[in-house]
């Protein structure tokens, strides 16, 4: 393949992105790549005049470049830029929800109290809510919508995109066939970073070298969540149940990377797999027709997002 000198690492919240940036910023000193990062972490949903208006300072940086941010999916395309190639890394979605939820709480290893400044308007009450009352009694930020997290970061800026659902789930699906390069799982990073670095050794070179250096390792290990507890057996079947589409998107993931990594020779070395919950086992989902964006003037545009 050609060598791309456009990526976009859309990260996902809480799936190991921090670690990932620690090793862009010593690849790209080594490498020599534009490394462009964001200071915006908390809107991934943009107007259509915002997500015009990045799209051109992202293309405009200087190539080769790698950009990352908190976003969700943007066609460049659809705006008449030249589409960059996307990887992204995804995990468990519970295990996810579970590492932000005490993360905005109590931060990490490294002592910054950055969750005091994330959180700084939580109230007390709030902040040491038990996670089973959470659940168990339905509060908003365990409950949908807030749950359906994963998904629009592929499914892309349409509005239908944070309802979870079948229409958000089939066209996030799509776009990682399309769009994305690769998309890996956290639980088997170092698979990850073995395929990153065959596939973009212009950025990835060494990459696993690096992350395998006790050094590196040391600093990865402060970005860890502290105060963390399992919910009850009760509480985490009901995540389950909640999160359907979550859980449809991240086994049909890690089945593609999975096929991907036979693909290239490579054995996983996990422990054998939990079994699916009986009642997640999905039945066959109908793909809806898209609908016309009521938020966008644009005529069609959901016709030939993919034409790529």
């Amino acid at each position: 393949l050609p060598f791309p000198s456009q990526v976009v690492y859309n990260r996902v919240g809480k799936c190991g992105s921090r670690t990932v940036v620690l090793l862009l910023r010593i690849l790209s000193e080594k490498h020599g790549f534009n490394l462009v990062t964001s200071d915006i972490h908390n809107k991934t949903r943009l107007t259509k005049n915002e997500q015009m208006e990045l799209i051109k300072n992202i293309s405009t940086a200087e190539q080769p470049y790698l950009f990352t941010r908190h976003v969700h999916f943007l066609n460049f395309s659809r705006f008449g830029g030249d589409q960059p190639v996307y990887i992204n890394i995804i995990r468990d979605p519970v295990s996810r929800f579970l590492s932000n939820y005490f993360f905005r709480r109590f931060g990490d290893w490294r002592g910054e109290q950055n969750h005091m400044i994330r959180t700084p308007n939580m109230r007390q009450e709030e902040r040491y809510l038990d996670i089973n009352v959470c659940i168990l009694e339905n509060y908003p930020e365990c409950s949908n919508p807030r749950l359906f997290y994963i998904i629009p970061y592929f499914c892309g800026q349409h509005p239908r995109c944070r309802e979870p659902g079948e229409w958000a789930l089939e066209r996030a699906k799509l776009n990682v066939n399309e769009n994305f390069l690769l998309v890996g799982i956290l639980e088997e990073l170092e698979d990850v970073l073995l395929l990153l670095e065959r596939f973009l050794p212009h950025y990835f070179k060494d990459v696993l070298s690096i992350y395998k250096n006790p050094e590196h390792r040391k600093l990865g290990n402060l970005t860890v969540t502290v105060k963390k507890t399992v919910p009850s057996p009760e509480a985490i079947q009901i995540l389950y149940q909640r999160m359907r589409y979550e859980y449809e998107f991240y086994y049909y993931v890690k089945e593609q990377f999975h096929l991907l990594k036979r693909k290239f020779g490579l054995k996983s070395h996990n422990r054998k797999p939990s079994p699916r919950p009986e009642f997640f086992i999905p039945s066959p989902l109908e793909t809806e027709e898209p609908i016309n964006d009521e938020e966008e003037d644009d005529e069609k545009w959901l016709e030939d997002i993919y034409k790529r």
